[in-house]
């Protein structure tokens, strides 16, 4: 179960924190006020914590993706505890974008960032963020760059009709004081921000050494290494829930990119052998573990498209708690037809975490597509020829 709210016995299910809200006569609802010192009696409340808020559905402690209209369709943000994996585009200029918002996100609020890549070396990931959007300029910043993709089409087209009873995502920056911000990819974070944040980097080449011997029958050292680097800086600094009267309580952002490549280590890419021993099914069913216990949230991208074996890619879904497909339609049928002339691609949600339950949510909405306009990345309804 992943991490609903902490106190100063540990980590609490949230079951037990609505049996403990019902006793001491506390509701989820509560009118603002000035808050009551002294000791926490019984934890009966859900921790507070810095750009995170309750699910309205079942308690459990959400973040932002940075992506607000992501966070819509994922019902509400990302669930602390849990890994949502973003299957990577085919060119893999999408899915960076994504990686990078969750990162800016975490930047904003002041979350603790670890970022882990095989390719890049963290420092310059941070360098490479996008600049956030702050209320006043919002409305001006963007209203150019949403109005002025408005094309017209030679080809007669409308929103299928079931597309009409769907929530509408939103696309546009409302506030910063709400949950979530938007960022201009045009731009770069202001780099006091990154100076005054607190983030640890794990780049792989640097961490191991070309002479060890790998063992095909466990994790490759390049998951081991990771591994390790993880649990102790959740363990280390607190994120497991220990000592909470010792320090704020704060939020773990873990980004992992391209994991699964060659750069890894690992050779899920190039065989079609159903290997049960695969280190990368081993290692998402680790780290899952680690999550589950701390006030984490991580996010991986993976290049499903190279994986030779179509049941790995189950397995690897099945591993992980939200799953996020990118389909970009450069070098494909569907970048010259008139029917994505406004799009650069499709967004399939896989998988939605049901928490709480033995089962996961497949989403209804299937045909979303997103465009990158000159500031901002945003996600749409998709459309129907109308016949």
């Amino acid at each position: 179960m992943a991490a609903a709210a902490t106190c100063s016995t540990g980590t609490r299910s949230t079951g037990s924190m609505v049996v403990a809200a019902s006793r001491n006569n506390v509701t989820s609802f509560q009118r603002r006020g000035p808050r009551t010192s002294g000791t926490d009696s019984g934890c009966s409340r859900l921790v507070s914590i810095s750009g995170t808020r309750p699910s309205v559905r079942n308690g459990q402690l959400l973040v932002s993706t940075g992506l607000p209209a992501l966070d819509q369709l994922l019902g509400g943000g990302l669930a602390v505890g849990t890994v949502l994996l973003i299957e990577e585009d085919k060119y893999n200029i999408y899915s960076p974008l994504l990686f990078k918002y969750f990162l800016a996100e975490g930047i904003v609020t002041g979350h603790t960032l670890l970022v882990a890549s095989a390719k890049e070396d963290p420092a310059d990931i941070l360098q490479e963020l996008p600049a956030p959007l702050l209320d006043d300029n919002c409305k001006k910043e963007c209203d150019e760059d949403i109005c002025n993709h408005k094309t017209e089409s030679n080809v007669k087209m409308k929103i299928a009709w079931r597309y009409q009873l769907l929530p509408k995502i939103e696309a546009r920056p409302v506030s910063s004081s709400r949950f979530g911000h938007y960022y201009d990819v045009s731009k770069r974070i202001p780099q006091e921000l990154i100076e005054a944040s607190k983030w640890h980097g794990f780049f792989l080449p640097e961490k191991i050494s070309s002479t060890l011997n790998e063992d095909p029958c466990s994790l490759n050292h390049g998951y081991i290494k990771l591994l390790q680097f993880i649990q102790n800086i959740i363990y280390k600094e607190g994120f497991d829930g220990s000592n909470p009267q010792k320090k704020q309580k704060n939020i773990l952002r873990i980004g992992i990119q391209n994991l699964g490549s060659p750069l890894w280590g690992d050779d899920i890419c190039w065989t079609e052998n159903c290997d049960s021993n695969c280190s990368l099914t081993k290692f998402l069913y680790m780290l899952r573990g680690l999550l589950r216990t701390s006030l984490s949230a991580c996010i991986i991208t993976v290049p499903t498209h190279l994986i030779q074996n179509k049941a790995i890619i189950a397995r690897v879904t099945n591993l992980s708690d939200t799953v996020v497909g990118l389909e970009s339609f450069i070098g494909s049928e569907k970048e010259t037809n008139p029917l994505y002339k406004d799009y650069h691609g499709l967004i399939h949600i896989r998988q939605i975490p049901q928490l709480n339950n033995l089962i996961c949510d497949v989403s209804d909405v299937k045909d979303l597509a997103f465009k990158l306009k000159r500031k901002l990345f945003t996600i749409e309804p998709g459309v129907r020829l109308c016949l």
